[in-house]
């Protein structure tokens, strides 16, 4: 179930090609994505009038103002010198940089960004630089080069810095993914195979590279010959190469799948518009995000030197975000960068999610705590807030990387998909909250996957296989499978619950959106969950923390209270997006 999305006339503007960010108030707490999430609104009479001020808000507001505070001192009692357990996790913490205050740094995934952050700004400040002094003599005395060349120059170098002889291994893959996909797009061009063999042939290949990166770990020389041996020492800044190669498969498939559907452009139509030399101006260039991912280029924009500088792009080599090669080659040959006060405010925000990430750290050992099991004897509300605050934090580990490196990209005039569009804790949909959660991933899934298999029409299978390759993609273990299979488990409730109360018949009933309301919570209920058993306490985790839940007839009043806590945020949820609504913004999340 879902309220209804009632869109009004105060919309965001157009200027200099840009979307024009309008929003007032509390809604600018929400990162601002340009037009693909944000649409223009058209006047309705059905719109909703603010709540805010009424009692049953108020009472809300009231609610929400004693049991938040609640929630953060909860754990922080946890982490306390003077708590039972605290002695079973001190082992984990770290010497903090906040006076009296030890630092819960036991992640690993977030303990390599955090210790690495300087060097990573030292290498965003160089390339940066680099591309500035490029642009500035190109005209004069590179008239030759274009931005691609400069790219796949700095790639070179960057690859040998950051992963030594593994830069001749990833080189080795790139050159064979695309052999392999010119190689089948001529075939289907001319009329020698079936249209499905470039898919065919893509996939295959990115999906056996991803099980023998990681069977292999690396392919390490000696193994070839003992007397390769000396070249495996010499493995640069991150030697674990394949660990982060997961992002680059993603960018050798769109690169496969975008250059196969030009390929039939081309074929089905020759009109000027799909057969456009690489030095010319098409008509009316595609200027949003839908526009230029839906847009092929001229088939001679696929070659090996694009494909190279779009898939070791520096701002997003590591960790994404994720952008089709379509939408990133537009951007290369066609910049539309970004305003200063629009890039100074992203800024900002980058680093109030490091800050509020380092106090988290630093006052509420939750990760510790988990990674010890020290939560013997604890409360149900006080197990509760151990897994709530995990979740918190793989919200966090993995916002403040993705903020960094998209920064850096605006700062290179790239506009790259926003990844994370709210805070985890305000979603209250599975579907929303997966198209808001690695943003650019589930961009990418819908388009290279979940639409080729039918999309809507192929619900259940679609959204099943989309959640089993997520799975597999992030580790190839029993655990994740797990975690894909209830996501997938977890939506048909909603799915049914819009089927059966759908907001377009029953929306404008008093009851439906406290109805909602419910379904919401039970909702936010099954994700906590699934993400806990999929990245956070594992299976036998979430089993003894649901055990001591319902256990006793403690645990099944705190139970109870939460729910009720749930409802009251979730109706706080329903009436934010009301107010993003009247000001003409529109999500899907």
């Amino acid at each position: 179930m879902e309220l209804p999305v009632i869109s009004t006339g105060n919309a965001p503007t157009m200027q200099n090609g840009h979307l024009t960010d309008r929003r007032k108030g509390i809604t600018q707490f929400t990162v601002h994505i340009p037009d693909s999430d944000t649409r223009r609104g058209t006047p309705s009479s059905a719109t909703t009038e603010a709540r805010w001020s009424t009692l049953e808000f108020r009472i809300y507001t009231m609610v929400f103002a004693v049991v938040v505070p609640l929630m953060v001192w909860i754990p922080y009692k946890l982490s306390d010198k003077l708590h039972a357990n605290y002695l079973n996790y001190a082992y984990r913490l770290s010497d903090g940089w906040i006076p009296g205050r030890k630092a819960d740094i036991s992640d690993p995934q977030y303990r390599t960004f955090r210790r690495n952050i300087p060097a990573l700004i030292g290498l965003s400040v160089a390339y940066l630089a680099c591309s500035r002094l490029f642009s500035a003599f190109q005209p004069r005395y590179f008239p030759q080069w274009t931005k691609t060349w400069f790219l796949v120059a700095f790639e070179v170098c960057m690859l040998l810095l950051l992963h030594g002889i593994g830069a001749f291994k990833i080189g080795l893959i790139v050159f064979i993914n695309w052999a392999l996909t010119a190689w089948a797009v001529r075939r289907v061009e001319r009329g020698r195979a079936p249209t499905w063999l470039t898919p065919a042939i893509v996939w295959s290949f990115n999906g056996a590279m991803l099980f023998a990166n990681d069977y292999y770990e690396g392919y390490s020389l000696k193994a070839i010959h003992s007397s390769l041996a000396f070249l495996d020492s010499h493995s640069g800044l991150l030697p674990r190469w394949h660990v982060n190669f997961n992002i680059t498969m993603l960018r050798l498939i769109s690169y496969g799948m975008d250059y196969h559907w030009a390929s039939l452009n081309g074929r089905n139509d020759a009109s000027p518009s799909h057969r456009l030399s690489a030095q010319s101006t098409p008509p009316t260039l595609p200027s949003s995000y839908k526009e230029r991912v839906k847009t092929s280029l001229p088939l001679s924009a696929y070659s090996l030197a694009d494909f190279f500088a779009y898939a070791i792009y520096p701002p997003l080599y590591i960790a994404g975000p994720i952008m089709s090669f379509n939408d990133f080659t537009w951007q290369i040959r066609y910049p539309a960068p970004p305003t200063r006060r629009a890039l100074l405010n992203y800024a900002i925000r980058f680093l109030a999610c490091l800050l509020t990430m380092e106090f988290v750290l630093h006052y509420l050992y939750v990760v510790a705590i988990k990674d010890s099991g020290a939560w013997h004897g604890d409360t149900p509300a006080e197990l509760s807030m151990i897994g709530f605050w995990n979740l918190i934090v793989v919200w966090l580990k993995l916002l403040v990387p993705w903020r960094f490196f998209r920064l850096w990209a605006l700062a290179d005039g790239m506009d790259a998909p926003e990844n994370m569009v709210r805070c985890m804790a305000n979603n209250y949909s599975t579907m929303g909250f997966w198209r808001s959660w690695h943003r650019s991933y589930n961009l990418w899934t819908v388009r290279y996957i979940y639409v080729p298999l039918g999309g809507s029409d192929n619900l259940i299978l679609a959204t099943t296989l989309v959640f089993t390759f997520v799975a597999l993609w992030h580790d190839l273990s029993f655990r994740l499978l797990t975690w894909g299979w209830l996501i997938s488990l977890f939506i048909l409730p909603e799915i049914i619950g819009k089927k059966i109360l759908p907001a377009s018949r029953y929306g404008r009933n008093s009851w439906y959106r406290h109805v909602c309301a419910a379904g919401a919570v039970c909702n936010i209920l099954l994700m906590m969950i699934a993400n806990l058993v999929g990245f956070a306490i594992g299976i036998e985790g979430v089993r003894y923390m649901l055990k001591e839940l319902v256990a006793t007839w403690q645990g099944v009043y705190f139970v109870i209270f939460a729910c009720s806590c749930i409802f009251v945020g979730v109706q706080i949820m329903f009436e934010y997006r009301e107010e993003e609504l009247r000001q003409g913004v529109h999500r899907k999340c």
